[in-house]
């Protein structure tokens, strides 16, 4: 039954079957991931059992409360297959179970039948009491996405468990033996090319009927979470009057400090980027300029302080924009902040964030400069009341206090704040004190709590 995921959801949307029916699953593996308004959300088994038949197909959506799948518990499921071995031995062979048999056997298995049925009948005995080689969700997503057989794969963990090293090990290795020519082979394709009497031309040719069939005309549903950052920034982007102001920083000295502090990070196991810098200047420029960190009531009659300083980031997910936040950044030391930042990340792109990971926010970061572009314009994740977005770093000349060029890593940034509530001179303070902050991070040690 498809649980109440909350936040006033009533059906999602089913988007991957990670079982088939007839698969026989454990306990806590996941069967289903079905998408809401706001994620991607696993739907787990509650106990070992057989899955019997499904009751939306990919795509459809269900209904809170509503039967997703019927399955049978392990103790009936064993019950079952017992049964089935004693009439396999006896050799009764009943109509149900030759339907059963013809689901769960391979094309290969059905040819087999034909040519002999009493062998078929203790192929599917064997078939059916196959013992299931353990592996993560994560490992069969992994197997699915490059269309592996999990039999094919030796197990190097425990009971022969299958691990991610392994799948990757066979991926290695058969792309290995793909791409390996031996000198024979060499003189084969020689050979080939040789005897090839096709013109040039026709292969230019069909070289660009490849490249053109890959557009095609087609429509595709709007859904999930694309489909409420549409409505979102619709909203915000005509509802919110929005004011833009642009600089650059100058973060050479910030460069450095983070390459300095990389290598203890990696050695916590934490990955340090310039994002935890970032959002902890601005956590501190917060206190300073608490209005930044506020919203709007929805009668916008009062203005919402907020009591933590709560930063999201934008994330280009799988299944679309994604703003998961930091909670309390104002608390926490800059490899805290590094450590949520990767968890967050990684979620998002998986498409896997929890539902309290996109709540609450109180300022947003769009890092658009790790794709390209200088300068943008976005748009306010509302009900927040103010966003910044960094653009690409650039080794830029620019004139030091003496006069002389030097060489500086100058990053452009461009902010929009909420103009019912924030002001020019207002956003131009904080953005000053953030921008202090970064230009001068030993002056931000001395802020810290």
């Amino acid at each position: 039954m498809l649980p109440d995921i909350g936040e006033g959801i009533v059906e999602c949307e089913v988007v991957t079957w990670h079982v088939a029916e007839g698969d026989t699953v454990e306990e806590d593996q996941t069967i289903v991931d079905v998408m809401t308004d706001k994620a991607l959300v696993e739907i787990t088994a509650s106990e070992p059992g057989r899955i019997v038949r499904f009751h939306y197909a990919q795509g459809e959506n269900a209904r809170v409360h509503t039967p997703l799948y019927a399955y049978v518990p392990d103790e009936e499921a064993e019950a079952e297959s017992a049964e089935s071995t004693e009439s396999a031995d006896s050799e009764v062979t009943a109509p149900e179970r030759k339907q059963e048999q013809s689901e769960r056997l391979s094309e290969n298995r059905q040819e087999g039948d034909d040519k002999s049925d009493n062998k078929s009948g203790q192929d599917g005995c064997h078939q059916e009491s196959r013992p299931r080689i353990p592996a993560t969700p994560a490992v069969r997503r992994l197997l699915r996405e490059h269309q592996l057989d999990i039999q094919a794969i030796a197990g190097s963990g425990r009971n022969g468990r299958v691990l991610k090293e392994d799948v990757l090990a066979y991926l290695k290795q058969s792309e290995a033996h793909e791409t390996d020519v031996t000198p024979d082979d060499s003189h084969k394709v020689g050979a080939a090319a040789e005897t090839d009497k096709a013109p040039a031309q026709a292969c230019a040719v069909a070289s660009h009927e490849v490249r053109s069939s890959r557009l095609e005309s087609k429509a595709v549903p709007l859904k999930g979470v694309a489909a409420v950052m549409a409505r979102r920034m619709v909203q915000a982007s005509t509802q919110i009057p929005h004011f833009h102001y642009g600089d650059e920083l100058d973060i050479t000295d910030l460069l450095v400090l983070r390459a300095r502090l990389k290598v203890r990070a990696e050695q916590q196991g934490i990955r340090l980027t310039l994002m935890p810098f970032i959002m902890k200047a601005m956590a501190l420029a917060v206190i300073e300029e608490p209005i930044l960190n506020a919203r709007l009531s929805e009668d916008e009659s009062e203005i919402l302080y907020q009591g933590a300083c709560n930063i999201g980031m934008a994330v280009d997910s799988a299944s679309g924009l994604m703003v998961p936040n930091v909670k309390g950044v104002e608390r926490l030391s800059i490899l805290e902040i590094a450590r949520e930042v990767g968890r967050l990340t990684e979620a998002a792109r998986s498409g896997r964030v929890a539902q309290a990971d996109l709540k609450g926010g109180t300022l947003s970061i769009s890092n658009i400069g790790a794709l390209g572009g200088t300068y943008a314009a976005p748009i306010i994740n509302q009900p927040e009341v103010a966003i910044v977005a960094l653009g690409r770093t650039q080794r830029l000349p620019r004139f030091d206090g003496e006069g002389n060029v030097c060489a500086r890593d100058i990053m452009t940034i461009t902010w929009a704040g909420d103009h019912r509530i924030i002001d020019g001179g207002t956003i131009a303070r904080f953005s000053n004190l953030w921008k202090h902050y970064l230009e001068h991070p030993d002056e931000m040690l001395l802020s810290l709590s």
